[in-house]
């Protein structure tokens, strides 16, 4: 199978959280044998933070702008089985006119689709969502499972849906070595990694910097870009301002207890795990996570993962025994070398639009690629 993607950005893992995601199921499509393109809008942030510049398992297409890569792109999705537009990709509305005009099948891969919906229920503009909804597809995918699926359906006209949730790769995340960190030879307590959010702020207060406050005596350490100039640093708490992906790995094995916390619109609607909770899991590092409708559907609580609501219960868990926090996440690891890898997603995928081809392609609506404004990103 042959599929074209016009996406954000797999090059660059600074800011967002698309692009892990997208290394770890075009390279397991290509262990199954299928070819894919990635076209990459060339934006300064990304090439100023690359990461990944020559993938040896697909094809990456960086171009300065649509106008100059149009007709390599009408030409690429000639042959295609798919053409898979996303959310936050700068030219989805005129990616969407030539794949609507194509005889692949059509897939839009919301990544944010609470974010699409939240921005939805505040009537502001989402420029990947057309005049025609996602009804010009022939199949749209969601990061985010639960009730989102059921609203695409109803608000956003998408004719078949199916989950396609985050994933690990495990060739690449994997237990190693712990990273020398700015606290020196401690052990690290308590460590999270994201980019900063302004609706994750008060989660992390409660669950990590309170926490800090209250034990200085621990270790706590946040890595990620984009964090204030006003944050609300004290001595133990460290900070790395950028991990790059092949430092994931170390990161999170250089700490006892790692963090996860659910941006505001994943939290209300639930079903949409990060791809930080998998690749954590791959390196058998025990999570700490928010609690949010649908988590157990991914991961055990209090067997395979740790849920705290409030800082006592955040403080709790940071005191738990060394011996069964290791068997937390040993348990973790396990889950989701069955249930999440992704192998598994990539062949979901493939399910889905072998699903979808079956039933015939559509014919889209007159307005159904008419953008609507909006900027941002999401991780």
């Amino acid at each position: 199978m042959k599929l074209a993607i016009f996406g954000l950005t797999v090059s660059s893992s600074w800011g967002n959280g698309h692009a892990t995601l997208w290394r770890g199921l075009l390279n397991a499509l290509a262990r199954d044998s299928h070819r894919c393109i990635f076209f990459e809008r060339n934006v300064p942030w990304y090439e100023s933070t690359r990461d990944l510049c020559s993938p040896e398992n697909f094809d990456l297409v960086l171009y300065p702008s649509w106008e100059e890569i149009r007709e390599r792109a009408a030409a690429e999705i000639v042959d295609a089985d798919a053409a898979i537009v996303t959310s936050y990709c700068p030219d989805a509305p005129a990616a969407a006119e030539l794949v609507f005009e194509s005889k692949a099948v059509r897939v839009f891969y919301d990544l944010d689709a609470p974010v699409t919906l939240a921005r939805i229920d505040a009537d502001l503009p989402v420029e990947w969502v057309g005049e025609g909804g996602y009804s010009g597809y022939d199949l749209v995918l969601s990061y985010s499972g639960g009730p989102s699926l059921e609203e695409l359906r109803t608000r956003l006209g998408a004719r078949r849906v199916a989950p396609l949730y985050g994933s690990v790769d495990f060739n690449v995340h994997h237990p190693v070595e712990p990273m020398t960190t700015p606290a020196g030879t401690r052990r690290v307590d308590l460590s999270y990694l994201g980019t900063w959010a302004a609706d994750r702020q008060a989660a992390l207060e409660e669950l990590l910097i309170k926490p800090a406050r209250q034990s200085a005596e621990r270790v706590f350490l946040i890595g990620g870009s984009m964090y204030p100039a006003n944050f609300p640093w004290i001595s133990n708490i460290y900070f790395i301002p950028h991990v790059a992906p092949a430092d994931h790995n170390a990161f999170y094995c250089s700490s006892d207890l790692t963090l996860n916390i659910t941006r505001q619109p994943m939290l209300e609607r639930g079903f949409c795990p990060s791809g930080r909770l998998f690749e954590a899991a791959a390196c058998e590092a025990p999570v700490l996570s928010d609690e949010w409708p649908g988590i157990e559907e991914f991961f055990e609580p209090g067997r395979e993962i740790l849920v705290a609501r409030n800082s006592d219960e955040a403080l709790d868990a940071i005191a738990f025994d060394r011996g069964e926090l290791k068997r937390v996440g040993k348990a973790a690891s396990e889950r989701a070398r069955e249930c999440h890898t992704a192998d598994i997603r990539a062949r979901e995928m493939v399910a889905a639009i072998e699903a979808a081809a079956s039933e015939g392609t559509v014919i889209s609506s007159p307005g159904a690629t008419a953008a609507v404004g909006i900027s941002g990103e999401s991780a």
